[in-house]
C-alpha cells in the first residue's frame, strides 16, 4: 500500500517498566486489522522466550499499520516501534527515538508516574519530539487517574488538558490514542527525489539471508536490486530482500521517505554493520551522513567463560551473532588460570548480563561461568596517564597509582513517603549524597541522590523492591568519575593469587568483604594432605584468612605401648614430610568452588 508523505507518522511508546507498553501495542494491531481476533495474544511483539516469560520488553520491535480514521477516505500509516522500559534497555530507547516524529507517553493510572517515566520524558524532549500523554489502567477499581494527571503536570510540566485515558487491556480509549497520534504527531520530513540517506537503527542475524538491517528512511528512495553503500564502513552491497514489519515481516520493493522497513544483501561479516550508520545510493551517494547515535557505554564487566574449556570457540560465535543484535554488549578475549580461556564482556546492568548469559544458554546450548561484576575504574598514574580499568588484574601497583577515580551515578527514586527514612539509611550505608527530596503527592516522593555506581550494581534494586514492599521504582545516569579511596582485593590460596576472585572495593569495605570471601572459599574447598591458608590480602598486606586443616593418617597405629620415643620417631618424620608437601603442593580448586564464590557475591 502507498501513501503520502504526509499521511506517515514514526511514533514510539515510552514508558516506566510494567505500564502496559506490549499491551497498547497489541490494540493498536487489532484495531488497525494488523492482526485478527484469533491471532491477538498478549505480548504480541515481543518475540523472545524470555522476553515472554519475565513480562518485560528487552528489544525494540517494528511493526507497520494502516488506520483510517472515522470520516477520512484515505488511510494513514503508522510506524510504531515498541520500546523496553527497564533502565538497563535504556540505549535501546534512544535508538527508537532517533527514528521518530513523536512519543506516546504512558503512565500507569495507579502507580502513576515513576523513576523511568521522568528519564524517558526528558530524552524525548532532547530529541526534540512531539509528546502525546496517556494515562493507562483507568478501568482498575484503585485506579488513581486525576491524581496522577496532577502528578504528570507537576513533574513533567504536562497541561492536563493534553492528556488522553484509555485501557489497553479492554480497548476502552484506544481509538483516541490513534486519533491524537494522528493529529498531533508531524509527518516526516525530507523529500523523495534527494540522494537516499536512510539511519540503520537495529539488526539481526539470520542463518540462510545473512544480516537483516532495519533501517528509517529519512531521505530519497530505497529500492529492491538498487546498490548501496554503509557510509561509515564503507562496503557497497545490492539489496536483494525488501519489506516492512506487518508485524511480520512483508516483502516490498520500495520504501520511500520517511518509511521504515528492512532489507537484506548478503552480508556475510557481522563487523559490517554499524547501528546509526547511513545506508546511500552507491551511484548517487549524499553528501554527509545522518548523526547517528553516541557510542553506548558499558558500565558493568564480567568474564563469561564456559564450564566445559572445549566450548570456547562456540562461545565465541554466539558471542559474536549477539553483538549484531545487541551493539551496547562487547567482548574481548580474556584468560585465568582457574577457569581458562573466556572473553571480558562489558553490559550496561546488571539485568543486561543476566539476559545475555540467558540467552547465550539458550540460543547455544552453553553451559557458563561468569566472574564477579566490576564496573570501569580510572587510574591517574603518577607518570600522568589516565588508564581505564575494567579489570581488577589490570590496576597497576599502589606506588604507581596518583588517583583512583570510581564511576559516579545521579539516581533518583521515586518511593511512599513512609519510606523516606529507610531509603535514606540505604543511600548513607552505600557513601550515597543527598541531593533533594521533591513530593509528586502527598503520599509520594521522589529522592535523589549522588552515589558511586559499585554500590548501585549488586543488590541495591532488590533492597529498595524489600523495604518499599515493591511500590519503590529507581533510574540513574552517569554523571563522572570521581577520586575515592579505592584498592584492588586480592584472594590468595596456599600464597597463590587466584585472578578470578579479585575485586575493586572501597577502603572502608575491604575488610568486611575479604572475611566473607575466605569464610565462603574455605567451604568449598577439599583438604588436602598439607595445612591450606586462604587469605583476603591488600597489596601485601593480608587482612583476612582462613585456614583448612591437613588430612593425617594415624601413623602410629601399629604401636602398641612400648617407648615413647618410637611415636615421637614417627610423628616427627610425617611433620616433615607434610612440611615439605607444604612447599611444593598444589592446591586444587574445584569449579564448584568459583561457582559458590562467585554467587555469593
Amino acid at each position: 500500500m502507498t501513501v503520502s508523505i504526509d499521511r506517515i507518522r514514526n511514533f514510539c511508546i515510552i514508558a516506566h517498566i510494567d505500564h502496559g507498553k506490549s499491551t497498547l501495542a497489541d490494540q493498536f494491531l487489532l484495531k488497525t486489522g494488523a492482526i485478527s481476533p484469533r491471532e491477538f495474544r498478549s505480548q504480541a511483539l515481543d518475540a523472545m522466550d524470555l522476553e515472554r516469560e519475565r513480562g518485560i520488553t528487552i528489544r525494540m520491535h517494528p511493526v507497520t499499520i494502516y488506520y483510517t480514521p472515522p470520516g477520512s477516505a484515505e488511510p494513514f500509516e503508522l510506524n510504531l516501534i515498541d520500546t523496553p522500559g527497564h533502565v538497563d534497555f535504556n540505549y535501546e530507547v534512544s535508538r527508537s527515538l532517533a527514528a521518530c516524529e513523536g512519543a506516546i507517553l504512558l503512565v500507569d493510572a495507579v502507580q502513576g508516574v515513576q523513576a523511568q517515566t521522568v528519564h524517558n520524558a526528558l530524552l524525548a524532549l532532547e530529541a526534540n519530539l512531539t509528546i502525546v500523554p496517556v494515562v493507562n489502567k483507568i478501568d482498575l477499581p484503585n485506579a488513581r487517574t486525576d491524581e496522577v494527571i496532577l502528578e504528570m503536570e507537576h513533574v513533567l510540566g504536562i497541561r492536563p488538558e493534553e492528556v488522553l485515558r484509555c485501557s489497553a487491556k479492554t480497548g476502552q480509549g484506544v481509538d483516541e490514542v490513534l486519533q491524537a497520534v494522528i493529529e498531533r504527531i508531524p509527518p516526516p520530513g525530507g523529500a523523495p527525489t534527494d540522494p537516499l540517506r536512510a539511519l540503520v537503527y537495529n539488526s539481526h542475524f539470520d542463518t540462510y539471508r545473512g544480516v537483516v538491517v532495519y533501517v528509517r528512511v529519512k531521505e530519497g528512495e530505497l529500492r529492491k536490486g538498487q546498490r548501496v553503500r554503509f557510509m561509515r564502513a564503507g562496503r557497497e552491497y545490492e539489496v536483494s530482500e525488501l519489506g516492512r514489519f506487518r508485524p511480520a515481516p512483508t516483502p516490498a520493493d520500495c520504501l520511500t521517505t520517511g518509511q521504515v522497513g528492512y532489507f537484506t544483501a548478503q552480508i556475510r561479516d557481522l563487523h559490517d554493520i554499524h547501528i546509526g550508520d547511513t545506508v546511500t545510493d552507491a551511484l548517487r551517494p549524499a553528501a554527509e551522513a545522518l548523526p547517528g547515535y553516541a557510542e553506548p557505554k558499558p558500565m558493568v564487566f564480567s568474564g563469561l567463560y564456559p564450564v566445559d574449556s572445549k566450548d570456547f570457540e562456540a562461545l565465541r560465535e554466539a558471542l559474536a551473532r549477539l553483538s549484531l543484535n545487541d551493539s551496547s554488549f562487547t567482548y574481548t578475549p580474556e584468560t585465568s588460570e582457574g577457569l581458562g580461556f573466556g572473553f571480558r564482556c562489558g553490559f550496561l546492568g546488571m539485568l543486561h548480563r543476566e539476559i545475555i548469559q540467558q540467552r547465550i544458554e539458550r540460543e547455544s546450548g552453553l553451559e557458563l561461568v561468569h566472574t564477579a561484576p566490576n564496573t570501569t575504574y580510572e587510574i591517574l598514574t603518577r607518570k600522568g596517564e589516565v588508564l581505564q580499568i575494567n579489570n581488577p588484574q589490570q590496576v597497576p601497583d599502589a606506588g604507581q597509582i596518583a588517583e583512583f577515580r570510581e564511576p559516579m551515578v545521579r539516581i533518583s527514586f521515586v518511593v511512599p513517603a513512609e519510606n523516606i527514612g529507610d531509603i535514606m539509611q540505604i543511600c548513607t550505608e552505600r557513601r550515597g549524597t543527598y541531593i533533594r527530596t521533591d513530593y509528586l503527592s502527598p503520599s509520594r516522593v521522589q529522592l535523589v541522590f549522588e552515589m558511586p555506581l559499585a554500590e548501585i550494581i549488586y543488590d541495591l534494586y532488590d533492597k529498595l523492591k524489600s523495604v518499599t514492599h515493591g511500590y519503590g521504582t529507581m533510574d540513574y545516569e552517569f554523571i563522572g568519575f570521581r577520586p575515592a579511596d579505592l584498592v584492588r582485593l586480592d584472594v590468595l590460596v596456599h600464597g597463590k593469587r587466584v585472578d578470578a576472585l579479585s575485586t575493586i572495593v572501597h577502603r572502608s569495605q575491604a575488610e568486611r568483604r575479604g572475611r566473607k570471601l575466605v569464610k565462603k572459599l574455605r567451604g568449598e574447598i577439599d583438604r588436602h594432605q598439607f595445612e591450606i591458608a586462604i587469605q583476603a590480602a591488600i597489596g601485601s598486606r593480608v587482612i583476612a584468612r582462613e585456614t583448612i586443616a591437613p588430612l593425617r593418617k594415624n601413623v602410629t597405629a601399629k604401636c602398641y605401648g612400648g617407648d615413647i620415643t618410637r611415636k615421637r620417631k614417627l610423628l616427627a618424620k610425617q611433620a616433615e614430610g607434610k612440611k615439605r608437601m607444604k612447599q611444593v603442593g598444589q592446591v586444587s580448586i574445584p569449579q564448584e568452588a568459583f561457582l559458590s564464590v562467585l554467587e555469593a557475591e
